[in-house]
């Protein structure tokens, strides 16, 4: 079957085309692992895939105390193909208790089964540190914090900073593209303006609890589009919602999609965020990090074959997955 898209940039996956059998329903065969837990509905995942997803690195000794971090990685990627050679390498180093979750299907099946995943992994971190969570997502890994914290409210206390980098939360032109065809990946029809997800996840308020959201984003992104002009990785809300662009800290600058997990700039609104209450005030960031290019400790080389291997992966993971011919039905507790 043909699945066309329009991934732009450096994917250049223009009317990508995919052969295989349609997947079978996202939540087919799955049982509740529990009551639901954080007062929202129950698990569909088993509990041993949930456990197996997660894997932690303890923070370095000598270093202060920081809360434990976790990594939500992009569509089509793995943890360790997004989180490897820049924050997985260089949060533990700092103090970080750092951990990373591997959503199912290379984050190109339902979101809504793929933030059950977020969910379990919020709850371990939390009673094995006896301390709340902040939480980085790149990409399509900053959506399914929001879900979680969206649908499991429980979860509100237990998540200080929600960090989202380039997150398409009102949608993108690529799944737009994608969609249009008629034949697409579950993950992508969600991701397209006005979808019944995006707009479950968007109704009634897009930064619930006490939870601080911060979203930084590049006004040069080449794949999470609008990116300069209404961004839709900004999220409106009150006093706990910051929405920063890198552009607005360093004029000038290009930063791409992938570059999202290396730039230096990023890296320190990032860290700001993380040492400070509250969400993020770029206003602390000094000018000098404009200087820098890439994370301060990670290797350059690795940094620029890192970014050139995101869109490679994905590339690879969107011939491998079969695509469904509309967007997943909303949970029940969703619809």
């Amino acid at each position: 079957m043909k699945l066309g898209v329009v991934l732009s940039g450096a994917l250049a996956l223009a009317g990508l085309a995919l052969s295989g059998a349609l997947a079978p329903p996202a939540l087919a065969g799955t049982q509740p692992t529990a009551a639901g837990p954080d007062g929202g509905p129950p698990l569909t995942v088993p509990a041993p895939a949930l456990s197996h997803s997660l894997a932690c690195v303890n923070g370095r000794p000598g270093h202060g105390h920081h809360r434990p971090v976790l990594l939500v990685h992009g569509t089509g990627l793995t943890p360790a193909q997004s989180w490897a050679w820049n924050y997985e390498a260089v949060l533990p180093a700092e103090g970080y208790p750092t951990c990373t979750v591997a959503l199912p299907q290379a984050a190109l099946g339902d979101i809504q089964v793929a933030s059950e995943y977020v969910v379990a992994a919020v709850d371990t971190m939390t009673a094995r540190w006896h301390s709340p969570v902040d939480i980085i997502g790149h990409s399509q890994g900053g959506i399914e914090p929001r879900w979680a914290l969206k649908w499991w409210p429980g979860l509100r206390a237990k998540v200080d900073h929600y960090i989202g980098l380039a997150s398409p939360n009102h949608g993108i032109y690529a799944a737009d593209a994608c969609a249009d065809s008629g034949d697409c990946w579950p993950a992508v029809w969600q991701m397209a303006q006005g979808s019944h997800f995006l707009t479950a996840l968007n109704a009634g308020g897009e930064a619930p609890g006490p939870t601080s959201y911060t979203d930084i984003y590049s006004t040069t992104d080449d794949l999470v589009e609008p990116a300069a002009v209404d961004p839709t990785a900004a999220l409106s809300g009150r006093t706990n919602v910051a929405n920063v662009s890198v552009q607005s800290v360093c004029p000038g600058r290009y930063v791409n999609h992938g570059g999202m997990l290396a730039d230096a700039v990023v890296y320190a609104l990032v860290m700001d965020t993380l040492t400070h209450p509250g969400p993020l005030d770029p206003k602390l960031v000094p000018i000098t990090v404009c200087a820098q290019t890439f994370i301060p400790g990670t290797s350059p080389p690795a940094d620029v074959a890192g970014n050139a291997e995101v869109y490679t992966n994905a590339a690879q993971a969107f011939y491998a997955h079969p695509g469904v011919r509309s967007e997943p039905p909303l949970a029940a507790y969703a619809g």
